[in-house]
């Protein structure tokens, strides 16, 4: 089943400047393998050569974080959405 996911301007340019696409898969894993299939050049942007999800990128499910629930092994149900955000750091200590 395809969910759309969303992709922040950064990584836009390694999905043919598409803000959404949609990815197909059961879980989380299966969706970013799909995407990272059709877009290559997202491969190491959200995911590491490991397999693992970046760490300076942030995968939502709806408006959960990733992290929180069962990381790639998360499961997808009908009309969820994928965010893929990068992480924000540093600030004045």
């Amino acid at each position: 089943m395809p969910f759309d996911v969303r992709l922040p301007t950064v990584l836009r340019q390694h999905a043919g400047g598409q803000a959404a696409v949609q990815a197909n898969g059961e879980t989380l894993g299966e969706a970013v393998e799909d995407l990272v299939r059709q877009f290559p050049g997202l491969a190491g942007q959200v995911v590491t050569d490991e397999g693992t999800l970046h760490k300076f990128v942030n995968v939502y499910v709806n408006d959960d974080d990733a992290r929180y629930l069962d990381k790639l092994d998360t499961k997808l149900t009908e009309g969820d959405v994928i965010s893929i955000l990068p992480a924000v750091a540093g600030g004045q200590g």
